[in-house]
């Protein structure tokens, strides 16, 4: 009976200081967070052009392609296409969601009726925070409603 006791009281010991609580993954914890960071990186997207001063953005009748640009974090260096002529330059991003676009260089081609570039390059010049929501990015100056929204755009 002692032997019977000692055993039982044993196996109650055992299990008692076994962690019964379930364990994450590590790489299963790192792959959820990498997928919710995700939504929010502003870096090595395609971001479609949607709006602009609060007015829908639609491509004109000889525009060769829509209105994007895209912010490569190994070089720190924005590039894209402003309606008319192709563009690219520097970016800086700061704690925040601060962003500054350094000076921007275009090609110098004519279109006719494409409106929207000098106000698009003219967004860059005075944004200074972003945010990003849905893959839904916002170029903002100060609080004030945002100066140009874009969506992220993925390949499929």
């Amino acid at each position: 009976m002692k032997v019977k006791i000692i055993t039982l009281f044993a196996i109650i010991a055992t299990m008692v200081s076994c962690n019964t609580t379930k364990k994450t993954d590590s790489a299963t914890q790192n792959n959820a967070d990498t997928e919710v960071e995700k939504d929010n990186v502003i870096t090595d997207k395609y971001w479609k052009l949607v709006t602009l001063e609060g007015q829908a953005v639609t491509m004109v009748e000889g525009q060769e392609r829509e209105v994007f640009l895209t912010l490569k974090s190994h070089d720190k260096t924005v590039n894209g296409f402003a309606g008319c002529n192709s563009f690219s330059g520097d970016y800086t991003l700061e704690d925040g969601n601060r962003i500054k676009f350094g000076t921007i260089a275009t090609t110098m081609k004519a279109c006719d009726g494409v409106v929207t570039e000098h106000t698009f390059l003219q967004v860059l010049d005075q944004a200074d925070n972003y945010t990003i929501v849905n893959d839904e990015l916002s170029l903002n100056v100060g609080r004030r409603a945002p100066l140009a929204v874009f969506k992220a755009v993925y390949m499929k």
